[in-house]
């Protein structure tokens, strides 16, 4: 790993912190970590190979890092703030699921280019997974399919406490 790699990683892994202090539910808020993950995906992604199972293996990145991303969005708190906007505040639950996807990445990535190179190659070789551009595809699709999924289930429960949702109808 580079040093570059460890400082996308440790990007991506702080984007905890904003959601333990609490943030306000607004555009840019909500952007910002699409933004870091696509970033990250422009600076590693060269290829998206789709042969041999490499496909699975991305369906399988992506329902992983999704399975993580609902059940950040799922235990995030919400409250709204004295502007009635609405605010997402990760407690410990989230925290630690944010963080354990995120880590669990990384870590991947570290074993990978370290002591688990041989047995990464004789996985994919008995899986038929093309190599690492499909690895790191897989990452960076679970990796958004995490950040997406919370995004939504954080927004859907933001419209609950919109104060339009709290405004009682009219006839």
């Amino acid at each position: 790993m580079t040093t570059i790699d460890y400082l996308v990683s440790a990007v991506l892994i702080l984007l905890v912190v904003p959601q333990i202090r609490g943030t306000r539910q607004t555009l840019r808020n909500a952007v910002l970590p699409l933004v870091a993950v696509a970033a990250a995906a422009a600076y590693y992604l060269r290829s998206f190979p789709t042969e041999g199972n490499d496909v699975q293996l991305y369906v399988i990145g992506v329902l992983s890092g999704a399975v993580v991303g609902i059940a950040c969005g799922v235990v995030t708190e919400m409250s709204r703030d004295s502007d009635g906007v609405a605010v997402a505040k990760a407690g410990v639950a989230a925290a630690v699921l944010w963080v354990l996807g995120m880590t669990t990445r990384s870590g991947f990535e570290y074993w990978a280019t370290h002591r688990g190179s041989a047995a990464i190659a004789q996985f994919s070789r008995d899986n038929l997974i093309t190599g690492a551009a499909a690895w790191t595809a897989a990452l960076l699709l679970m990796a958004l399919a995490q950040v997406v999924c919370r995004l939504v289930v954080v927004q859907i429960k933001a419209r609950r406490f919109s104060p339009q949702a709290s405004a009682p109808a009219r006839a």
